[in-house]
């Protein structure tokens, strides 16, 4: 790396390597920034290489001299941001058994705590207090712990730098103190046995991938624990679950569109794992049980927008299932579940949720839904099988979130919490709407618009638009606090339900992977262009954000279209697509060929690939200012992609526009552990928006 000035940008080596694919050469003048142990850095941070650390924290130090204007801006927005959150907060108590389960949070403190108390009688109990836990350890991330059915013991895991690498601990509920099981390398969940004797886990190996369950006895040592299943295809993932009856344990191994799942019997946790559902290429179930029978979401039989079907518990051959909700075309399956005498199903139609409820034994159904353009509805915490309360959450652009108990029976619907915001919100001062913009080839792209009352819809505003579009991820209209520090300065929030996400359906998903991915980048590109047509905003005045695959929406689109932007976002970014799915060393990338392609194996998938790829596709060009960020032991977008994509970017790049990196170097993909860390991070980001804006007054 050159030395540079202060003010200046630093300037990476090049080390000039070619590749040979498919006769094709590929060039890649940073692949040094890619460590050799890389591996070890997911555990130990500190073992990062000289070199490539030297990089990092120069470009830190730029990102921080460039940023130093906007420090001020960026203190007023982390102070509205939490004035906006309600500091000693609680949830909703969840019951189970003899117990009520929730989480506070206190004043100042940057971490959850986890209680329960008795549902008669007696005080509440602390089982879990993040902030002692967190002490001594720069990242922390830790949730509820499991409970084992008797309710004596919790499983808890905690994460320590940000890799995803979970450490496993139970402790004794009763007396309040931690039991001797120590667990490494692990997905973070553990699924009790009916007794609570044991409890089964997945392990992470050195390439970061849950291929491996096993089952641990309370009280042994992890290397005495039982292996009961051993994935050898290193393109699936596997997890562990349960039954909401808690009667079965499941094996649950997939991809992106395949699907395996092995029964154990939770009363019988020695026995050996029985095949439910065998893998069959394209075809994927999630699965219930109910009484006499097994309860399926699926998509076998060409149901796109997959169907409910049920089968006996000893007559689980595809053959025998019989559909209980048939496919319909374009009313897209969520999610489901069940209880004592109901089902319940989350679908979407037009791109707007709603929730269904089944009497099961006479088959009668209504509907939960609501009359705002645009909302996010979804299933809340729930944790017993013999009830028939129903727990939800809704939330629109401008309503705060809220949490409703819903008999099934008598349809009556109790709020038993509103999103508190003590600086005040008033959701008369908002607009929310949506609207449908034209793509290239004639589809309808939804797009959530928030607004402040009173802004000119003259093409002078300036829009934020985000966008992510992969993995048929759909993206909530919800209520975000945050974005209303953008709002409230003059801002049109936009979201772009682009294809690649499942808003309109699992067709809406299938139009934006593999050789359709350019539809989702051309989508986002078309969003922008009808916003600034419609007047909503002009071109040159929009700010575009994404994260994770949505910066790689973001690296194509910076390169399609820089004139569009007056600014980019991209946040733990994967852009350096073609590279990572050549490397199938690297945790996902076996995982992922479904959704991307195997440009290894097939040169159609390399071609594609590589012609969309944002590291890949950088020319000699005008560019948009552009912020990068990534984490330092990010299994999911190594810190090497948005390192490699902006010192090839600053090397070709022909404008004086800002250019910058931020590594965390304490975090991963989630960014900084802690509410209020994390609002700094966010801060961060609206400041560079605001400040490529021309706005970063204060008041």
């Amino acid at each position: 790396m050159k030395t540079s000035k202060a003010g200046f940008p630093p300037t990476a080596k090049r080390l000039p390597v070619v590749e040979i694919w498919h006769g094709q050469n590929k060039h890649d003048d940073y692949k040094w920034l890619k460590a050799a142990n890389w591996q070890e850095v997911m555990h130990r941070p500190e073992a990062l290489p000289k070199d490539i650390r030297t990089y990092l924290e120069a470009e830190n130090r730029y990102f921080n001299s460039q940023m130093k204007d906007t420090a001020e801006i960026q203190k007023r927005l982390f102070k509205e941001m939490k004035g906006r959150i309600k500091q000693d907060d609680s949830s909703v108590p969840a019951p189970q058994g003899d117990w009520l389960y929730y989480s506070t949070v206190r004043k100042g403190a940057q971490y959850p705590l986890y209680w329960r108390k008795p549902q008669s009688r007696g005080k509440a109990v602390l089982m879990l207090d993040g902030n002692v836990l967190a002490k001594g350890h720069k990242y922390f991330s830790f949730g509820a712990p499991d409970i084992s059915h008797n309710q004596k013991l919790g499983a808890w895991a905690f994460d320590s730098n940000g890799s995803e690498f979970y450490n496993l601990r139970v402790r004794d509920l009763i007396t309040g103190k931690e039991k001797r099981d120590r667990l490494k390398n692990t997905t973070g969940s553990a699924v009790w046995s009916a007794d609570g004797s044991c409890f089964f886990y997945t392990l992470q190996d050195s390439h970061h991938r849950p291929l491996k369950t096993y089952r641990h006895m309370l009280g042994s040592k992890q290397a005495d624990d039982k292996l009961v299943f051993n994935e050898k295809d290193t393109g699936l993932f596997t997890s562990v679950g349960a039954t909401a009856s808690e009667k079965f344990i499941t094996i649950n191994i997939h991809d992106h569109e395949t699907s395996e799942i092995w029964l154990i019997d939770a009363a019988k946790p020695k026995a050996k794992p029985k095949l439910f559902v065998s893998r069959s290429e394209k075809i994927e179930c999630d699965m219930e049980h109910w009484e006499d029978r097994f309860l399926m979401k699926t998509n076998a039989g060409g149901a796109e927008d997959y169907k409910i079907v049920e089968t006996k518990l000893d007559e689980t051959a595809v053959a025998k299932w019989q559909d209980v909700i048939p496919h319909r075309p374009g009313i897209f399956i969520v999610a489901f579940g069940v209880f004592r005498n109901f089902m319940v199903r989350l679908e979407r139609e037009n791109a707007l949720p709603r929730i269904v409820v089944r009497e099961m034994r006479s088959g009668n159904e209504h509907s939960i839904a609501f009359s705002e353009e645009a909302y996010a509805l979804g299933f809340g915490e729930m944790r017993e099988f013999e009830t028939d309360v129903l727990r939800f959450t809704y939330s629109s652009p401008t309503t705060p979130a809220q949490v409703f108990d819903y008999n099934m029976n008598t349809r009556e619907r109790i709020l038993r919490k509103t999103q508190e915001v003590p600086s005040g919100h008033n959701p008369a001062d908002y607009v929310a709407k949506r609207v449908l913009a034209p793509a290239h080839d004639g589809e309808q792209i939804p797009v959530t618009l928030l607004y402040r009352k009173g802004t000119k819809l003259d093409g002078s505003a300036p829009l934020w638009l985000y966008g992510y579009g992969s993995y048929g991820m759909s993206m909530p209209s919800g209520f975000s606090t945050n974005i209303l520090s953008l709002v409230d300065r003059g801002f049109i929030y936009a979201t772009a339900h682009i294809r690649g996400g499942q808003e309109k359906g699992r067709r809406w998903y299938s139009l934006g992977k593999l050789e359709h991915k350019p539809n989702t980048f051309k989508d986002f590109i078309s969003v922008a262009r009808f916003l600034a047509k419609e007047k909503f905003t002009s071109l040159g005045h929009i700010i575009a954000q994404g994260g994770s695959a949505g910066g790689m929406l973001m690296g194509a689109v910076a390169n399609m279209a820089p004139e569009v932007w007056g600014g980019i976002i991209a946040e733990v970014p994967f852009v350096d697509v073609l590279t990572t799915m050549l490397d199938d060393t690297l945790p996902l990338t076996p995982p992922e060929w479904p959704e991307w392609g195997n440009p290894i194996a097939d040169a159609k998938a390399y071609a594609t690939i590589a012609a969309y790829s944002p590291v890949d596709n950088i020319q000699t060009k005008n560019y948009p200012p552009i912020l990068a960020v990534g984490g330092l032991t990010d299994p999911r977008v190594t810190y090497w992609e948005p390192a490699k994509w902006v010192a090839k970017l600053r090397a070709n790049k022909t404008d004086k526009n800002l250019l910058m990196l931020k590594t965390i170097m304490t975090a991963g993909h989630g960014g900084a552990s802690g509410r209020f860390e994390r609002l700094k991070e966010v801060a961060e980001v609206y400041a560079f928006g605001l400040k490529i804006t021309g706005d970063t007054r204060v008041n």
